[in-house]
């Protein structure tokens, strides 16, 4: 696709942004409809199905940008994303309502989420993440998923017989949105890559810098979505579980995937800013689940104030 005036940019900024929205939104309604269908409870829906559903713009991105632009591209989307989830996503959802913590998610997955942003900060410190790196971050997501799906086995054998015979069934129409919301993504992605790389790029700035606003905004759309729609209808565990599952994958799965496919540079700006902002959220977030059993609102403007500081410390 030719890019040929700023105006043409913003457009493909934009049709990025709502492809990726759109794409997301059919992904989420398909996957979470079939995975009610089995029995799966809110907040494990979340933190599986609607979270590796809503890392699929990162996984797009990063692959795209690292492939076609820049793996500083790829690798600022995921930290960025990851960033922004915390600070955004939660912070908005718990200013319009307070977010309960399931003690499933915060005792076996919230440790994966730590695990995943010390091993991200770890392995790349030395400026690289290569294919061995990638494999370790992968071995560490298998790990993950068999403890998501060990807890999916209990939660089916405590399901009576009068609970699944009330539960809805699974519909082709289903399978469909999940199919159309992947198309969408990948179409979204592409837009994203091109015309916030290049509008950017033209203005002076750096890759890392377009990773970490534009495009980590673009990607966090959809988790920002599910979990504020989530927050209103009062369902705050598929909030909180679709941002640790988000975060987890996001490192885990899309940073393991591109360093095995090629190596990421690691710049000494990100290790010397972006690292720490991202241990210093992840801490963040830990320590307001650990003090009490919800995130408050106080909780959530102070997570929103953070992500607002950080983002004006990121201006050139």
């Amino acid at each position: 696709m030719l890019l040929g005036s700023p105006l043409t940019e913003l457009l493909l900024l934009a049709g990025g942004a709502a492809l990726l929205y759109a794409g997301a939104e059919l992904l989420v309604k398909g996957a979470g409809d079939l995975a009610l269908a089995v029995g799966l409870k809110a907040s494990t829906v979340g933190v599986t199905v609607v979270a590796f559903a809503t890392t699929a713009p990162e996984l797009f991105v990063s692959l795209l940008g690292a492939i076609t632009v820049s793996t500083d591209t790829g690798l600022g989307a995921i930290v960025g994303s990851n960033i922004a989830n915390i600070g955004l996503v939660l912070g908005v959802s718990a200013l319009i309502r307070p977010l309960d913590i399931s003690r499933t998610v915060f005792e076996r997955h919230v440790p994966f989420m730590v695990l995943a942003a010390l091993l991200l900060v770890g392995l790349g410190w030395d400026g690289r993440i290569g294919a061995v790196d990638g494999v370790l971050l992968l071995v560490a997501l298998v790990a993950f998923t068999a403890v998501v799906l060990r807890r999916v086995q209990q939660t089916q054998s405590g399901i009576s017989d009068a609970e699944r015979a009330e539960m809805p069934d699974a519909r082709a129409r289903d399978a469909a949105a999940v199919l159309g919301g992947l198309v969408a993504l990948v179409l979204g992605s592409r837009w994203l890559v091109e015309g916030g790389q290049s509008l950017l790029s033209a203005a002076g700035f750096s890759d890392i810098f377009i990773g970490l606003t534009v495009l980590a905004l673009g990607t966090s759309l959809p988790e920002l979505a599910a979990s504020v729609v989530a927050a209103v209808r009062g369902e705050a565990e598929f909030s909180v579980g679709n941002v640790v599952g988000s975060n987890i994958y996001n490192i885990l799965a899309v940073i393991g995937v591109v360093a095995v496919i090629t190596p990421i540079s690691v710049s000494p700006g990100v290790r010397g800013f972006e690292f720490p902002a991202l241990l210093a959220f992840t801490a963040l977030l830990v320590g307001l689940m650990y003090r009490g059993e919800r995130i408050s609102r106080v909780d959530g403007g102070v997570l929103v104030a953070g992500y607002v500081a950080f983002i004006y410390l990121l201006l050139p």
